[in-house]
């Protein structure tokens, strides 16, 4: 079964063509579906259209939002309530084309986890979408080590076992595949079209690059240090401690030859209280962290790794046809 999830926030001009679209396609696909639309507290006319069609399509279902949690807590809304086995997301603006679906399909058939969109050639204003973009993009890339053009596209296919290890918060649906990824996610790109904007606004701006950027430094640190924080905090401490130890040893032998170190020296002095300071604070955050991941897995039954499958010989027998 295949769920699609379209997270949609002041967009009546595009839901019924877009409803219409999408349904052509997935019948031709021919495999049991849903669609599920989540609206995102519009203000507009959205929920009053839906509430229509979910009367005549049983395989159309509605999640209204009390108020505008924003694009990530809408997909997450969708994800939890999806039951098909893979999961299509993509945005309600009519920007994505569904006829795309079935190539992200075809890429979860050759064995990939997620199958993600990049729109090779946007049709974005340059100035304020496509260099900020393909800046975030790069830079994206670098932090999460995956190998993608395009982190910032709703329109991406998953199996859904993949996101029951992704916890979506903040403005991190970007991020999906690269915090799939830490659970061994195989993870496709495609390429897809980038429709234009028939009607209504974006709701995006050049503002949204300062939170993309503190996004970027959370997924670092998310990949790199989630299960061990020690080695981030302990590392500055180690640091900051050693140099302020050194200026404060260095001060003490000249306070012990007889130097004069409070005028002399006040500012280093200063400095390094603070250095060796800074390195007791990083140490005891690191400390912290550390025991809070302990509680965090260790309370919810979590686990740092993820199976793929497990194969025995019995399986082996079975397969083979010597039962």
């Amino acid at each position: 079964m295949i769920s699609v999830v379209i997270p949609i926030h002041n967009e009546e001009p595009a839901i019924l063509p877009l409803y219409d679209r999408l349904t052509a396609v997935m019948e031709r696909i021919q495999k049991k579906y849903e669609i599920l639309f989540v609206d995102d507290a519009s203000t507009d006319r959205s929920f009053d259209l839906l509430s229509n069609l979910v009367e005549t399509d049983a395989r159309l279902k509605v999640i209204r939002l009390r108020r505008n949690f924003g694009q990530t807590a809408a997909l997450a809304a969708g994800f939890d309530e999806a039951q098909g086995d893979i999961i299509i997301s993509l945005d309600g603006d009519l920007q994505h084309d569904p006829e795309d679906i079935p190539a992200l399909l075809q890429k979860l058939n050759e064995g990939y986890d997620i199958a993600s969109g990049w729109r090779k050639h946007r049709v974005d204003n340059a100035v304020t979408r496509k260099v900020p973009s393909r800046i975030a993009n790069w830079l994206m890339s670098k932090a999460s080590g995956i190998d993608l053009h395009d982190f910032g596209t709703t329109f991406k296919a998953y199996r859904a076992e993949v996101l029951k290890d992704v916890n979506l918060y903040g403005e991190l649906h970007r991020f999906i595949p690269a915090l799939a990824s830490f659970y061994g996610a195989r993870i496709a790109e495609v390429p897809i079209r980038n429709v234009p904007r028939t009607s209504g606004a974006s709701h995006y701006g050049i503002g949204r690059t300062f939170r993309v950027l503190f996004d970027i430094l959370t997924i670092r640190f998310l990949l790199t240090y989630f299960t061990r924080p020690m080695h981030f905090f302990g590392k500055i401490g180690l640091i900051s401690g050693a140099i302020g130890s050194v200026i404060l040893s260095f001060l003490a032998v000249k306070k012990l030859l007889g130097y004069e170190i409070f005028y002399e020296h006040g500012p280093l002095m200063i400095a390094g209280t603070l250095l060796v300071l800074t390195g007791v604070m990083m140490f005891s955050t690191g400390l912290l962290g550390e025991m809070m991941m302990r509680t965090y897995f260790e309370s919810q039954g979590r686990r740092i790794y993820a199976v793929r499958e497990v194969r025995t010989k019995k399986d082996a027998q079975v397969k083979g046809g010597t039962r």
